[in-house]
């Protein structure tokens, strides 16, 4: 009787309090709420297009999810979770991508039409700034000497590592098959798709849990994102493999990569100190002074000379303009809580800095106290300090929740490495 017990207790242990494949159908629900919601609301043709096919994709994955919860069977690949994965990939981000590349042909996307976009501005603007830097060593514009009172899309709010991206187009092309396959949207794509491939040999090839691709890849944002625009997921791909060099004792080029990742977009700057402790923890302060002198040194490289060019439109596009101090005031207004209560007036405005100071004050002593040794530690406490500037900042998008999310599904791809490998227990550096 005692026996029997105690075996049935160690049952109800081990057993999960949700089955994956509940939380598989409850995840692909939500996105196909989301995505049949862009298809009939959205402003943007993007969205819209988007929606209609990822509806398909998510519909399937759910489908799917909801036949294994009634099989008890667990063998061939049509009943793996994983083809609820396959379905959102070819649904919701290869296809759309492929039709909104060749849509834009049609060259609709420069006008003051949302409704016509088949690529969102970041993505020309972008290819501009390659085209720029091509012709006049920097990819801003200057505002004053337009000729004609400025609007948002002559703003470039990136580092000048960020036209890069826009190099292929800038440089071959000029007809069809060339600018399709040019596409800044594409090279967004394969650079987040290498970097994620570097990342996960730098973490040793571990098995990648079904939970990680729905949190970094499925999601909506991510898959969106893909379609339309792009930058923000070759930005984060470049942070893990910075990331993963630093949890793998190579400070020195983890600094390298990091400073590409904060000369193109400035917001994941609070990455540094994250990885900065990561390095002091594992390695001491002589490790530490290489990362923070490799960091300095790169940046300065690859941004002193575009700053030297035009100083003025260096400072007014990179600071002042996502700062909303720019001659045009940033369009970045999505209702999150920072936004919503800067608005009410000066005194709202005064509480949600205050905020997003105390929040910053707060993961700064909690990597003090606590300092991440590992790279599932760094990737949570990134994914926090990003989340939390999202959330918090009175200018800001809700796409940039991206970054939390792909970087919370990243952290348990990492902590699995950690189980299998000594990835977070090594403490001489390899630099």
């Amino acid at each position: 009787m005692g026996v029997d017990a105690s075996t049935s207790t160690r049952a109800r242990t081990r057993r999960p309090a949700t089955s994956p494949r509940a939380l598989d159908l409850a995840i692909y629900l939500a996105c196909a709420g989301y995505a049949v919601a862009a298809a009939l609301t959205s402003e943007f043709y993007g969205f819209r297009m988007w929606g209609a096919f990822a509806s398909a994709g998510y519909g399937f994955a759910a489908l799917h999810s909801a036949w294994l919860l009634t099989q008890r069977a667990r063998t061939g690949w049509w009943r793996s979770r994983w083809l609820g994965m396959a379905a959102v990939g070819v649904f919701a981000m290869l296809v759309p991508l492929a039709f909104l590349v060749v849509r834009r042909l049609t060259g609709v996307d420069w006008l003051i039409t949302p409704y016509s976009w088949s690529a969102q501005p970041e993505v020309w603007v972008i290819e501009r700034s390659a085209s720029l830097l091509v012709h006049h060593g920097t990819p801003y514009v200057d505002i004053t000497a337009l000729g004609r009172p400025p609007e948002v899309n002559d703003y470039t709010p990136y580092g000048p590592v960020m036209a890069l991206f826009g190099l292929p187009r800038a440089l071959f092309g000029g007809t069809p098959v060339a600018d399709a396959l040019t596409d800044a949207r594409l090279v967004f794509a394969l650079t987040a798709t290498v970097c994620v491939w570097i990342t996960w040999k730098l973490m040793g090839s571990p098995r990648i849990p079904v939970l990680t691709a729905q949190l970094a890849v499925a999601c909506p944002l991510t898959a969106l994102t893909w379609s339309v625009a792009g930058p923000d997921l070759a930005i984060v791909g470049l942070l893990l493999v910075a990331g993963a060099l630093a949890a793998r004792d190579r400070p020195v080029s983890s600094a390298i990569v990091l400073a590409l990742v904060v000369s193109a977009k400035l917001i994941v700057a609070p990455a540094a100190v994250v990885l900065a402790a990561l390095v002091a923890a594992r390695l001491g302060r002589r490790a530490l002074a290489r990362f923070l002198a490799t960091l300095v040194t790169a940046g300065a490289i690859v941004n002193i000379p575009v700053l030297l060019v035009d100083p003025s439109a260096f400072v007014e596009h990179v600071i002042r303009f996502p700062a909303g101090l720019g001659v045009v005031t940033s369009p970045a207004a999505s209702p999150l809580p920072g936004y919503l209560i800067a608005s009410t007036g000066p005194a709202g405005k005064a509480v949600a800095f205050a905020l997003l100071g105390a929040a910053a004050t707060a993961i700064l002593a909690w990597l003090l106290r606590r300092p991440p040794t590992t790279g599932s530690d760094a990737m949570l406490r990134v994914a926090v300090g990003l989340g939390a500037f999202t959330i918090l900042t009175p200018a800001t998008r809700y796409g940039y929740l991206v970054y939390p999310l792909v970087l919370l599904g990243a952290m348990l791809c990492f902590r699995r490495a950690e189980t299998k490998t000594p990835i977070g227990t090594t403490s001489s550096s390899r630099e």
